[in-house]
């Protein structure tokens, strides 16, 4: 399968898992679940970013013997900016709700940094390199 298949196939994926993780946390937080409905949608979460990439890059390695961990990690990392991305644009739905939910009202709408995107992108580049190991590992 062709590499860009396989970005464009799990990302979506992991886009459409990370965002029902979201609506389910949001379900969730209508019950005020508290602290526990938190940690495991951030475990569950880790995992999604984790296994997702993961299982692209394994496929593209298990395509294409050789593919080597530059292409393996090219296709780790556009999946978790993809699935980032999702995040990032479903993330202030979550904290209109809770706030909703506190009775706080409309918090006021957040830009994002240059600082803060970056971080992020750094953060897909090391899940990235991880989930190349991991696909490598395995293969």
């Amino acid at each position: 399968m062709n590499s860009l298949v396989n970005i464009v196939m799990f990302g979506i994926v992991g886009a459409v898992m990370m965002a029902a993780l979201i609506g389910l946390l949001l379900v969730a937080s209508g019950r005020n679940a508290g602290r526990t409905v938190r940690v495991l949608f951030g475990g569950v979460s880790v995992v999604l970013l984790l296994m997702v990439p993961s299982i692209a890059a394994l496929n593209l390695l298990a395509a294409e013997p050789s593919a080597g961990f530059g292409r393996a990690f090219l296709v780790a990392f556009c999946v978790v900016a993809i699935v980032y991305a999702a995040n990032v644009a479903l993330i202030p739905l979550a904290l209109r709700r809770a706030a909703a939910m506190r009775g706080l009202g409309r918090p006021a709408p957040r830009r994002l940094s240059p600082a803060t995107l970056l971080g992020g992108l750094i953060m897909c580049a090391v899940l990235g390199a991880v989930d190349a190991g991991l696909a490598l590992l395995v293969s």
